[in-house]
């Protein structure tokens, strides 16, 4: 089954769910109207089903070709990326000043959901432009915004993020590429970065790779990192792509899955003259600058764990309904039932269901933090930026671990066929499997969470968030839906949990007993997200949608708060007091 894009399901969970249509009735969006949201919504998911979905299939199959130092990508892309960007995609949130249309971020992040879930590959591209776009408007010097920006957001140009090396990977502290001042006030960079997304390609003229690199006066560590714009062709004085500078290919990497993704091994300096950078921002402040980049991108990634959740659910779901095999109990037709009338695969398909649901309602609340922070003033604006800051790790890595978990079972409930490639549902998993890794492993997302996000404020921002959800939770004990079952119950429950679980972790880190709270901070974000996730699908069983889909939203709620919601009981004993072995580990016990 092809995917098709669920622009119902997105736009609902948009205003009702993660707060947009607050946002708009608060003036928090600009003028952004239910009839733009609508409009933008059903013509992404009519391009991501139609144009995009055909490339994915031959993009796995064919890959990203690598010969003499060019990539070369599979066949159709170059002309649907041509059209995708003559759409106007690629700048849907960018600033008008530079070309853009000055969306909020959330309903681009809704759209690339749309372009994952039809072809993750393809969609990984712009990603990594989305988030260049965002540092160099945020750090760069007017100059460097004058020759770049435009044809960034134009999507003419595409950017990559360059910061792993050989020796360095999660530890930005150890890199070593170099770059030395030149007398035209620009820089030679010399090293090498591997894992380089789309680090060469043939869909775009030209390729701004921003690098992070270590100056001659820098200091050890992190605070001795600079950031760079290394274009692939240096900028004519008419705005043309020049000469090529030196920045070289090396090899392209052969992967698990998104085989039409070129991951580069790039060379700076390669020819011995170095290639030519431009600083961004000031000197030694190069990791802040890339976190503008990172946290963008790591919304980005979380998305992506959606959007393969959601097309790994409509092909379940789809061949459940088709595949017969048996008579399941309840089936009072002729000859075998279709494999969906059995209780596992509706509970299967269910579950499926329900944590892509989940996973959503999260990333996209995170994307209105970030849309309402951008717009408000004052303490308003802080509350906002604490609250995007306390749900990115959660947006970036509950989402990518469910879209591994979905991908799998999709696979499960196609049986044998399942595991051969030409069904495609294969493909889902192989794809999925990077996006927990990559953009900051979800091992150090949890890490990022508990050490630097619950502390927020001294603990109010997300005692506060909390509270928040708990009052949903009131709500749904005060409806009097017989139709949502134990959910209420259920939801407090975990909150409950979730609470003293966060206080536990603020306690022990207050006590000097960090190390017991990093044992601990894997269990309790995923407890995190099933606590925010389960309230997202509560609120939208509560919410009037006037689609005709309520029962439908009322069910995955009740599955989710029935079957998943009790895991937070065990992840609180695991975060209070499972961390023993971890902490008595040592190396040459875990050789056996």
């Amino acid at each position: 089954m092809a995917y098709r894009a669920p622009v119902e399901e997105i736009a609902f969970t948009l205003r009702h769910v993660a707060g947009l249509g607050d946002a708009m009735a608060a003036g928090a969006v600009g003028d952004l109207s239910d009839d733009l949201v609508d409009a933008v919504l059903t013509e992404a998911g009519r391009f991501a089903t139609d144009k995009v979905t055909p490339l994915d299939a031959v993009g796995d199959r064919v890959g990203a070709r690598f010969e003499a130092g060019a990539v070369t990508t599979p066949p159709g892309w170059k002309e649907a990326y041509r059209e995708w960007r003559e759409a106007g995609w690629n700048g849907l949130v960018a600033d008008p000043e530079h070309g853009g249309q000055g969306l909020p971020i959330a309903l681009g992040v809704a759209t690339f959901e749309m372009w994952n879930s039809a072809a993750l590959a393809f969609g990984l591209g712009p990603t990594l432009t989305i988030a260049a776009i965002e540092a160099v408007a945020a750090h760069a010097s007017p100059e460097l915004q004058g020759v770049f920006l435009e044809k960034l957001v134009s999507g003419e140009w595409m950017g990559t993020m360059n910061l792993t090396e050989p020796q360095a990977g999660s530890d930005l502290a150890a890199l070593r590429a170099r770059a030395e001042p030149a007398a035209d006030g620009s820089y030679r960079v010399f090293g090498q970065k591997i894992f380089i997304t789309f680090g060469e390609h043939d869909l775009t003229d030209n390729i701004v790779h921003l690098v992070l690199a270590r100056l001659p006066d820098a200091p050890p560590g992190t605070k001795g990192i600079s950031l760079f714009l290394v274009p692939k062709f240096l900028v004519e004085a008419d705005g043309r792509p020049g000469a090529r500078n030196d920045v070289t290919c090396r090899s392209i990497e052969h992967k698990l899955g998104l085989h039409a993704s070129p991951t580069c091994v790039m060379g700076f300096g390669d020819g011995g003259e170095g290639a030519v950078g431009y600083l961004v921002g000031e000197p030694h402040q190069g990791l802040k600058c890339m976190f503008t980049m990172m946290n963008n991108a790591r919304l980005q990634v979380g998305i992506q764990g959606v959007g393969i959740a959601e097309r790994a659910t409509q092909q379940a779901v789809a061949y459940a309904a088709d595949r017969r095999q048996g008579r399941s109990p309840r089936w009072d037709g002729g000859g075998m039932s279709p494999i969906i009338e059995h209780p596992d695969v509706r509970r299967t398909l269910l579950t499926m269901r329900a944590l892509t649901n989940a996973s959503r309602a999260i990333a996209y609340a995170c994307a209105v933090a970030i849309d309402r922070a951008r717009s408000a003033e004052g303490d308003e604006r802080r509350h906002w930026q604490e609250r995007a800051n306390l749900l990115t790790p959660v947006a970036k890595a509950y989402p990518t671990d469910i879209g591994v978990e979905v991908a799998s079972l999709g696979i499960q409930v196609h049986g044998g066929m399942g595991y051969i490639e030409e069904t495609g549902v294969a493909r889902n998993l192989r794809d999925a499997r990077i996006a927990p890794i990559y953009e900051g492993t979800n091992g150090i997302q949890a890490i990022d969470l508990v050490v630097r996000k619950l502390p927020q404020s001294g603990g109010a921002a997300v005692r506060g968030y909390i509270a928040e959800l708990a009052a949903v939770a009131e709500r749904a004990r005060g409806a009097n839906r017989p139709d949502l079952g134990d959910a209420a119950r259920r939801l407090t429950a975990a909150l409950a949990d979730l609470t003293a679980a966060t206080e536990w972790l603020l306690a022990a880190q207050a006590d000097g007993r960090g190390e017991a709270a990093l044992a601990g901070a894997t269990p309790y974000l995923k407890l995190f997200g099933l606590a925010a996730g389960g309230t997202g699908l509560v609120a939208a069983a509560l919410a009037d949608g006037g689609d005709g889909r309520g029962a439908s939203r009322t069910l995955v709620a009740r599955h989710f708060a029935e079957a998943h919601l009790p895991e937070t009981t065990s992840l609180r004993a695991i975060v209070e007091g499972g961390g023993g072995a971890v902490l008595a580990a040592t190396a040459e016990l875990l050789a056996g």
